[in-house]
């Protein structure tokens, strides 16, 4: 097996699953990929080959892809702007002779009528990298628990209430950790190639559900106010988030627009994430984790 390709490796799912596959491969069969190459000093002193590599520079990225056989592309942040900066991976990664790209998407995400804006990128990315004649492996990740246990748990027991236009549709909060270990597998095994793989925890929750277990653990009320997609923008609007991607400010305090939030909702409460899958437990070998075990981890930092 040739040299595994990590893009964003700097951030949190790359720098775990560098981790990761550093118990299960040699390190310098490990490619790290990162626009801060000097946060990975670590990784490159247990032996990964650390290499710059910024998705918005394509110069950068031939040199980045060298010898690599296969890459886990880590779908990145800029919701309206990914495609482009996946498309450049992507070519180059074929251009020095990588085989197979593993690329983390979002659940639900090809079912057609899908409303979730956060989910059209997921899309656009996932028949780029069909049409580009390399093998591929989907990842279709559902929401984390991690976010359910700090994101929304914690303005939610700050202010004792929570918006939700999510309503009663059920969704399979999954673990980062397990996420992380789904990539590590595919990426380590063979038989993946042209297989999209639904990444879910073990159970389905609605979102008030997830909340009142919050609520319950921290022994604090929430109360879930259901609103309309209307409420929900209004809400959004009120913390000052812009609405759409386009008006995202680069780098600055609020990273995300309230489009790509308030129709991810809209996607939960019309059942396009409500997914039962073992794919978890059949590439990693164990049982995914529950939410209520990744809430006590996050517990101490709520208030």
């Amino acid at each position: 097996m040739g040299k595994i390709i990590v893009t964003g490796a700097s951030g949190q799912f790359g720098n775990a699953a560098a981790k990761l596959l550093l118990e299960k491969v040699p390190a310098e069969d490990l490619v790290l990929l990162s626009r801060t190459p000097e946060s990975l000093a670590d990784l490159a002193q247990a032996g990964a080959d650390v290499r710059r590599a910024d998705f918005d520079d394509p110069s950068t990225l031939p040199a980045a892809m060298e010898g690599g056989e296969r890459m886990l592309l880590i779908s990145t942040v800029r919701v309206g702007s990914r495609v482009e900066q996946h498309t450049a991976a992507v070519e180059a990664a074929k251009a020095k002779g990588v085989k197979h790209v593993v690329y983390t998407s979002l659940l639900g995400v090809r079912t057609p009528g899908n409303p979730s804006v956060e989910g059209f990128d997921h899309i656009a990315t996932e028949r780029m990298i069909e049409q580009s004649g390399l093998a591929w492996t989907f990842l279709r990740d559902s929401l984390y628990s991690e976010a359910v246990g700090t994101a929304m748990a914690i303005p939610a027991l700050q202010s004792g209430h929570k918006p939700e236009n999510a309503g009663d549709g059920r969704v399979p909060v999954v673990s980062r950790d397990d996420c992380v270990a789904t990539a590590v597998g595919v990426l380590t095994q063979e038989g993946h190639a042209k297989k999209a793989y639904d990444v879910t925890g073990p159970e389905l929750w609605t979102l008030p559900e997830a909340m009142a277990l919050v609520s319950q653990m921290a022994g604090r009320p929430i109360a879930i106010e259901r609103v309309d997609d209307e409420g929900m923008f209004a809400y959004f609007d009120s913390l000052g988030v812009p609405r759409k991607a386009s008006d995202v400010v680069p780098d600055g305090p609020i990273p995300w627009a309230s489009e790509g939030m308030v129709t991810f909702g809209q996607s939960i409460r019309e059942g396009f994430m409500d997914v039962e899958s073992n794919d978890v437990e059949r590439i990693t070998g164990r049982k995914p984790r529950t939410l209520r075990s990744v809430l006590e981890q996050y517990r101490h930092l709520w208030p």
